[in-house]
């Protein structure tokens, strides 16, 4: 069997790395988990100290952002240009589309710099997956939703401690209702599992296994149309193309619902800390 010509880093395996196509006596090249392993830009990675791709899109993101709002904002005018007013309706969205709606005006306004900093840091690091030359998103390594996740986590529990004290909070953990009677044990031991450990994590899971998912099958139709480019093949890679600019354009609606899904269920935890009754 020909072997794919590969890359320095023996686990990966990239369309364009590689001069295997169907016919020509090797296999399909499929991708897996080595198509989200990086070699350090810099450091070592067996002493953990390094620097890789995701951590490089991860900066330039938050560069991007910062920059973009800075941008917009540092000489604000009464009738705004054309950045500034992009960078007003996407502010505005968030706070009276998601924050507004879901915790109230009164007690949203001091969470709205959080929120609309958690959607377009989410978003931006989505994005990456399809912009050329990165092509690759964050938050397809756990470890960035799982931080997110931890923020929103900490905020959330904190609030309620503060606004219930430590018996409400605890009430409002475990789903209290003295009206359940017997069943009242069992249903508050499966409320306090699911509130304090399974909320965290399909909150970060939701956004990491979308954006995981989303990338393996981008990976698969571009991969597909090289491997395809031979013989009677061609007809077939042209399908495959096809279905990679579909799922180009499904990818974008996907990252940008991701991003929402986030931050609504940030503020719908938020709210249920506020809450007077539960």
């Amino acid at each position: 069997m020909k072997e794919p010509a590969v890359s320095a880093d023996p686990t990966q395996v990239l369309a364009f790395e590689t001069d295997c196509h169907i016919f020509s006596g090797c296999g399909f090249p499929a991708p897996g988990l080595h198509s989200f392993l990086f070699e350090p830009l810099w450091g070592d990675a067996d002493s953990n100290l390094y620097f890789n791709k995701p951590m490089l899109l991860a900066l330039l993101g938050s560069i991007i952002i910062v920059g973009f709002f800075w941008a917009a904002f540092r000489k604000p005018k009464i009738v705004p240009g054309k950045l500034q007013m992009v960078a007003e309706t996407g502010y505005d969205f968030i706070r009276r589309g998601i924050v507004y709606e879901t915790i109230g005006k009164r007690e949203g306004e001091k969470y709205v710099p959080l929120v609309v900093s958690l959607f377009f840091f989410v978003w931006m690091m989505n994005l990456w997956s399809i912009i050329p030359v990165a092509q690759f998103p964050v938050t397809a390594i756990i470890a960035y939703p799982a931080v997110l996740a931890i923020i929103v986590y900490i905020l959330w529990v904190s609030l309620t401690f503060k606004r219930h004290g430590f018996v409400g909070a605890f009430k409002n953990f475990t789903g209290y209702d003295k009206s359940l009677g017997p069943v009242l044990p069992l249903a508050m031991t499966i409320e306090f599992f699911s509130n304090l450990l399974v909320r965290p994590f399909t909150h970060a899971v939701r956004l990491f296994a979308n954006m995981f998912a989303g990338h393996t099958l981008l990976l698969l139709f571009t991969i597909a149309s090289w491997y395809l480019l031979n013989g009677i093949g061609f007809a077939y890679a042209g399908v495959s193309f096809v279905m990679t600019i579909v799922m180009t354009a499904f990818e974008l609606f996907i990252q940008a619902l991701q991003a929402y899904v986030f931050v609504l269920l940030t503020c719908t935890y938020i709210q249920g800390a506020l809450a007077k009754h539960h």
